[in-house]
């Protein structure tokens, strides 16, 4: 059986561990029964444990009981740049591997309900997962929007972009993520009400800024070139701009013009939101 998911950015600024949307980049897993264990890749990630430790292989074989599969992993999504590749992996496998809840076994398996939801339904999705189990919607979101992600060569992984993030935040800072939330998801459904400051974030992004010196001037340099809004995919080190599609390709030149003055080594694509999520065949 074979599986595509979208790839997927979290947070979209305020909506820490809440909100994802998916984007038009791909990553398909295929499974099929076999005598003994196999595995194959391409693309981002090919020949990287290409053996039982990949996490695809992993999550398939929790799902059927056994590893005797071949499986082959495709990926347009890079690796630990915040575009959510470990969860459209493990969901991909899940499915690829006849899972019925393959939702909870993404979010199990990365940590990150949003990232799995996207990939699962497409579109902008909020999600939540607690001790009651793993729950998300798909909320509305403008035709209009693109997606300029500014992706760098240099990888960050989630567990040290965790370790920066303090235990306790200030009561004023709750709120004001609250409310640029709600702007938020107002603005993404309808470009028209987008307000200046809604994708602002006080909760995780200035607490990571130390970690990738040209993270601040790239998002300040988005907005100055016409995003309406700007943040950190993930836990990076992936940045994106929100754009109309009007300004999308203003924005994508000028980050591009960005990493080659700074000396930052990377790629701009202007990518649109995913809207159908899981494909199986």
């Amino acid at each position: 059986m074979l599986a595509r998911v979208p790839a997927s950015s979290a947070n979209l600024g305020p909506g820490f561990d809440a909100l994802a949307v998916a984007l038009t980049l791909y990553l398909e897993v295929t499974i099929e029964v076999a005598d003994a264990f196999a595995i194959t890749s391409e693309g981002f990630g090919a020949g990287q444990f290409d053996d039982e430790r990949n996490l695809g292989a992993r999550v398939a074989a929790e799902v059927l009981g056994h590893s005797n599969f071949v499986m082959h992993v495709k990926s347009e999504i890079p690796l630990s740049r915040g575009l959510g590749s470990s969860a459209a992996l493990a969901v991909a496998a899940a499915v690829a591997a006849g899972a019925t809840d393959p939702l909870a076994i993404g979010t199990r398996i990365d940590g990150h309900a949003e990232n799995a939801a996207a990939s699962l339904l497409g579109g902008l999705v909020v999600a939540r997962s607690n001790d009651d189990g793993v729950v998300a919607r798909s909320l509305a979101l403008d035709d209009e929007w693109r997606f300029v992600v500014v992706i760098p060569d240099d990888e960050l992984s989630t567990d040290d972009a965790r370790d920066v993030l303090p235990d306790l935040v200030p009561f004023g800072d709750a709120i004001q993520n609250l409310s640029s939330m709600g702007l938020l998801l107002a603005g993404l459904a309808d470009h028209d009400a987008w307000v200046a400051g809604a994708m602002d974030d006080v909760l995780h992004q200035p607490y990571r800024m130390s970690l990738l010196s040209f993270a601040q001037p790239l998002l300040t340099t988005l907005r100055d070139s016409g995003a309406s809004g700007s943040c950190w995919s993930g836990a990076g080190s992936t940045m994106l701009g929100l754009a109309t599609s009007e300004r999308a390709e203003d924005v994508a030149r000028a980050a591009r013009s960005f990493l080659h003055d700074q000396g930052v080594a990377g790629v701009v694509q202007v990518l649109e939101a995913d809207r159908t999520g899981l494909v199986t065949n």
